[in-house]
């Protein structure tokens, strides 16, 4: 059997690299294994030296790990885009989510809003700078710690409204997902893959990236509510 391939990644991937990688060794034999955790850990076990294959992170992480040292130059690929999306204990009143407009009232009316230290809670903080609300809410945000999902907190009643990537909210228990973010406000997110300095078998990494990022993967991002990038 073929010396096992090992990757990191964010959370926002982990079932899109589950299929992907299922699927791959399906058709080569190749063992891929993926460690899925909070992003903020996985580019800073990246940056320690970890022995990974490959890492796949937001597009803006990865160019920073190359530009660092940690990816290899050039290898970096584009896996899949991600939209937000927006959830609510399960069975709890529904807001209208449909316009900007509409959106800025929910997160006003809401007695909790929440989301990740991921890039998707970044853009957000950016977004109600820009609504001009931000002053008024922070009180009640609730940023979920790194590699937990914002939609448990929602589960748990911790969190009134909550917004991450769509594929890491779709299969969660105790949520209704009650749309995406609208078209004007809404904030998608590059995923990309690259190679590890740290990695002794960058031939065997560059073929499951050649891979992850082909047509022969895309029905695996479309059903875990993703795009091909």
């Amino acid at each position: 059997m073929s010396e096992q391939l090992t990757g990191i990644s964010s959370m926002a991937t982990r079932q899109v690299l589950a299929e992907a990688v299922k699927d791959y060794e399906r058709l080569t034999g190749q063992p891929v294994v993926v460690r899925s955790v909070g992003g903020v850990d996985a580019a800073r076990r990246v940056e320690n030296g970890e022995g990974f294959d490959f890492v796949v992170l937001a597009a803006d992480v990865i160019d920073r790990l190359e530009a660092a040292g940690h990816v290899v130059s050039g290898s970096r690929v584009d896996v899949a885009r991600s939209g937000v999306a927006i959830a609510v204990a399960a069975g709890a009143p529904r807001p209208d989510v449909g316009t900007e407009a509409a959106l800025r009232d929910a997160v006003l009316a809401a007695r909790s809003i929440g989301y990740s230290t991921g890039p998707s809670g970044s853009h957000l903080s950016h977004l109600f700078e820009r609504w001009g609300i931000a002053e008024t809410i922070a009180p009640r945000v609730v940023q979920a710690p790194p590699g937990v999902p914002v939609g448990a907190l929602v589960a748990r009643g911790e969190v009134e409204l909550g917004f991450q990537q769509l594929s890491e909210l779709m299969h969660l228990p105790g949520i209704d997902v009650i749309g995406p973010m609208p078209a004007e406000a809404q904030i998608v997110t590059v995923f990309s893959a690259g190679i590890c300095t740290a990695s002794a078998k960058k031939d065997v990494a560059k073929a499951f990236l050649s891979f992850l990022a082909s047509s022969q993967c895309d029905q695996a991002k479309l059903s875990q509510g993703m795009e091909p990038a």
